[in-house]
């Protein structure tokens, strides 16, 4: 049977290209040859021995077909091939350089159509994919996501603020085997807009309120039901009341003992709903407005929004910093010191998940941010003010929430033997056959 072959340069790193390639949710924007047809929905197994299915449909009248068929090659970021329901097999390989990532395709042709008019078809849906997939990458951005560390209650929680929270969801729930913690769950949610990770992994840290969670809101009734369930269970740290800064505003530990700002702010609605607040106490008070510089100059797309310093006579040191906004890598965050005997400082319980798409990325954020050594492993470093970070390959997210049990276990005890992550191994232990 007669081969075609069809080629792309798309000019986007590699884990996206993969990505738009291979998840159902972006394969639906790209997978038609014209704009009269369309792909309603897809569903793709991606594993050695996995099916997927696409379903190709005109826009207007009944015209349409499910294009199925099972995968006999994945190796990740490189090579996938598949047998289709007629016989016929396909092969796509990605390739990397300065100019971009080289998608070819090689097929086999059917017997219905012209060698012309099946290798434009082709050409034509791997042309929408290109142009897709550069169009989202440049919107698109890895944000720094808040880590939170349980001892077995990471799914129970999260079910219980998705419960809370509006426009929220569970968005995956994972387990590892043969960690140091035995078998662990970790768990993949989103608050209004906010995505969370959370891990259940034994009772070693506890959370603190020098890492809390700032959740504006714009209706008083929406508030005040959030702030009731927040506190059954758990601990006022600032009465729910009005303030000279907000119609309503309260601080509070939940039943799991993770902090909560919430605030009503009618005039002031933020975009970003929830947004992590840090709290520089003991001997980092002082060094708010230090950190917030040294943050921001670190990652990209990141900016100093405000700053706002306490005066003689506001209750705190002169010249400390009473409130920061500042953004890094697209997201908001918010800084204050203080000077009170407070009793905590940053716990690991509350990290904060770094994605890298290039090892050389990776290498260079971790000689920043890593200032603890011994406190290195998995990808944990901690900074030089006590906050901890995951450095992590955002290929992580494929590996990791793939299905493919052995391969998540081969990637697993490959990195727990790490202290900085190592894209290369976790690719080839993902990739590796018997």
């Amino acid at each position: 049977m007669k081969k075609l072959t069809v080629s792309a340069i798309v000019s986007a790193p590699l884990t996206e290209v993969w990505e738009c390639w291979t998840a159902p949710e972006h394969i639906i924007k790209w997978n038609f040859a014209s704009d009269d047809w369309e792909c309603p929905w897809a569903e793709n197994d991606l594993r050695t021995g996995g099916r997927f299915v696409s379903r190709m449909s005109a826009k207007v009248g009944p015209e349409g077909f499910d294009l199925k068929g099972s995968y006999t090659i994945v190796e990740l970021l490189s090579t996938i091939a598949y047998v289709l329901e007629d016989g016929r097999e396909v092969k796509i390989t990605f390739v990397e350089d300065e100019g971009g990532v080289t998608v070819t395709e090689t097929f086999e042709m059917e017997d219905k159509n012209s060698e012309d008019k099946q290798r434009a078809g082709w050409q034509a849906i791997l042309n929408n994919f290109k142009q897709y997939t550069e169009i989202f990458t440049m919107k698109q951005t890895h944000p720094i996501v808040p880590y939170l560390w349980f001892d077995t209650e990471a799914k129970a929680a999260a079910e219980f603020y998705v419960s809370i929270f509006p426009n929220s969801k569970l968005i995956s729930s994972n387990t590892l085997s043969d960690t140091p913690s035995g078998t662990v769950e970790i768990v993949t949610f989103e608050l209004n807009g906010q995505r969370f990770d959370a891990i259940s992994a034994g009772p070693y840290f506890t959370f603190t309120s020098a890492v809390s969670f700032f959740t504006t809101f714009d209706n008083e009734d929406e508030i005040t039901e959030v702030w009731n369930t927040l506190v059954e269970g758990g601990e006022v740290l600032m009465p729910f009341a009005e303030y000279s800064w907000a119609a309503k505003y309260g601080w509070c530990k939940d039943k799991y003992g993770l902090s909560w700002q919430l605030s009503l702010s009618e005039e002031n609605k933020e975009k970003q709903k929830i947004t992590p607040f840090l709290m520089f106490t003991g001997e980092n008070a002082g060094k708010a407005e230090e950190a917030v510089a040294f943050y921001t100059g670190l990652f990209m797309d990141s900016s100093t929004d405000l700053i706002t310093k306490y005066v003689p006579g506001e209750g705190d040191v002169e010249g400390y910093v009473k409130q920061a906004r500042f953004t890094l890598a697209g997201g908001a965050f918010i800084a204050m010191d203080s000077s009170a005997p407070h009793g905590f400082t940053f716990s690991e319980a509350t990290s904060f998940m770094v994605k890298c798409d290039t090892q050389e990325e990776l290498d260079e954020i971790w000689s920043k941010l890593s200032a603890v050594p011994e406190a290195e492993q998995c990808g944990w470093c901690k900074d030089k003010y006590g906050l901890s970070w995951q450095i992590v390959p955002s290929i992580m997210d494929t590996m990791m929430s793939s299905g493919d049990k052995e391969a998540m276990g081969r990637v697993t005890q490959v990195f727990l033997k790490m202290k900085k992550f190592d894209i290369k191994k976790l690719k080839e232990a993902y990739n590796q056959t018997n």
